[in-house]
């Protein structure tokens, strides 16, 4: 089995990576705005939705030379979440490849730690002891701690689990390694080396990635520029489409290549 992957729409190519538990289809309102003149390419990471039969490795320099195998020779880079991380390390491992970088919803270090907001890594060992009882309930729960927050937070889980759940899903394994490699994924060390332009997206009410962390970030990548959606948890793309839409495109306009 190979890397399932989808293109939509002609011109610059844009990638989107998806997050833990879920699969290509959660950027469909992101596809739909921005295909009329862009050809983006949506990507099941390894182990998760139909390219369920691979392995997504608890090393994420793995996950990112398997992707970098498969896509197209130069693109701009969407990471959500934990495809965030992997899209900062694809930025780090190929910058020639990369020619924007946005994350969202992102950190380069998820777990709190002294002086850094983030996960308490208790909730991340509570979801890997789950995942042995119950994989697909673990997954539920952690769509209701993403939208946990959002004014509209049951029509957003009813939306993403119907996108979610239309696809195979992930299999266990590849879940319990991409917990691991929120747990001990660290690159903010390596946040100034990147060369691209950086665009970061944060939602206000985000319960994972609290908006506190924008200004450490901000010292790290200075030269980065962030967004902050005040009416948006975990899935601002979701939850405020088309100002997501229009914003990344004036970022884009920007840095034209």
């Amino acid at each position: 089995m190979a890397i399932w992957q989808q293109s939509v729409g002609v011109g610059e190519d844009i990638v989107v990576l998806h997050g833990w538990g879920m699969n290509a289809n959660v950027w469909s309102p992101l596809i739909n705005g921005l295909s009329s003149d862009k050809r983006i390419t949506a990507v099941d990471l390894p182990g998760f939705g139909d390219s369920h039969d691979e392995l997504f490795s608890a090393n994420l320099e793995d996950v990112s030379a398997a992707l970098l195998a498969v896509l197209p020779q130069r693109f701009h880079l969407i990471g959500w979440s934990l495809g965030g991380l992997v899209a900062t390390e694809m930025a780090l491992r190929a910058p020639d490849r990369i020619a924007t970088l946005t994350t969202v919803a992102s950190s380069p270090c998820f777990v709190e730690q002294p002086q850094w907001p983030g996960i308490k890594s208790a909730l991340l060992q509570q979801f890997q002891r789950q995942l042995s009882k119950d994989f697909k309930q673990t997954v539920e729960r952690f769509l209701a701690v993403q939208a946990m927050g959002s004014p509209h937070a049951k029509e957003q889980i009813k939306q993403v689990r119907e996108w979610v759940f239309s696809k195979p899903m992930a299999n266990p394994e590849s879940l319990r390694n991409g917990l691991s490699a929120l747990q001990t994924t660290d690159l903010r060390a390596h946040l100034s080396s990147l060369n691209m332009p950086l665009y970061r997206i944060y939602g206000r009410l985000d319960s994972l990635v609290p908006a506190s962390v924008i200004p450490l970030v901000d010292k790290l990548a200075p030269d980065s520029d962030a967004m902050l959606y005040r009416q948006s948890a975990h899935m601002p793309f979701v939850s405020a489409t088309s100002e997501f839409v229009e914003q990344y495109r004036r970022f884009l306009n920007r840095h034209q290549r």
